[in-house]
């Protein structure tokens, strides 16, 4: 059983996913606003959050940054936008998958259990440092530095770029990245994929050089 706050200003939305999550065995926490959200976030510890973007007063990308100063739980976003820039700014606030509406429920639930089986899977990485050129990574601090200064990477950024750094010099399909960095049962979309990869080269800076786009195949890092 997961813990959820379930963050959406219409009622209804609320409502429908709250008696979908507790059908599934979970328990849920709902808020009417991010404001609601964050207070909710501060006081108790959830297992992952459902985040309405569009809402009064706190969006709900504004909302996560502020919950991501005490909390590291997983986040998905709703929307009714389907424009790249939003679903971008989504994944760079930390998001680990991006639902438009309207949405199934029993697709969002899919969604959710799958987040959380990956959370579950997260083995502690062995202690493994990466140097080239002005690039450094603590594997297992999980830390990039670019020129000597901290790079601000999603959790999922950070996921992608240590499995390209561990596969190496190896050609790695789309099919393959998706499987192992979002999991088999992975629901999202293919583009989620290129969306995180555009996000990391601009993390990288001068070092995006490193990952090499395979046309019609997938990525690979090379170093």
């Amino acid at each position: 059983m997961a813990k959820i706050l379930v963050a959406d200003d219409e009622e209804k939305i609320r409502g429908l996913i709250l008696k979908y999550a507790k059908f599934e065995g979970h328990e849920a926490v709902t808020a009417a606003d991010g404001f609601a959200a964050v207070e909710a976030a501060r006081q108790t510890r959830f297992d992952i959050i459902i985040m309405d973007v569009m809402m009064p007063e706190l969006d709900g990308f504004s909302a996560v940054k502020e919950i991501r100063k005490t909390s590291d739980a997983p986040v998905l976003f709703l929307s009714a936008r389907t424009e790249e820039y939003d679903r971008i700014h989504g994944f760079e606030t930390g998001a680990d998958d991006y639902v438009t509406k309207p949405f199934s429920p029993k697709e969002l639930m899919l969604r959710v259990a799958a987040i959380l089986a990956r959370a579950e899977k997260r083995d502690e990485p062995r202690r493994e440092e990466y140097r080239r050129e002005g690039l450094f990574a603590d594997v297992t601090a999980r830390t990039v530095t670019v020129d000597g200064a901290a790079a601000a990477m999603s959790p999922k950024e950070y996921d992608l770029f240590f499995y390209l750094l561990k596969n190496r010099n190896i050609a790695l399909t789309r099919e393959k990245l998706i499987e192992n960095v979002w999991g088999y049962d992975f629901f999202g979309e293919d583009r989620t994929l290129d969306t995180h990869i555009k996000l990391l080269r601009k993390s990288l800076g001068p070092y995006a050089k490193f990952i090499v786009t395979l046309r019609g195949l997938g990525y690979r890092f090379e170093g």
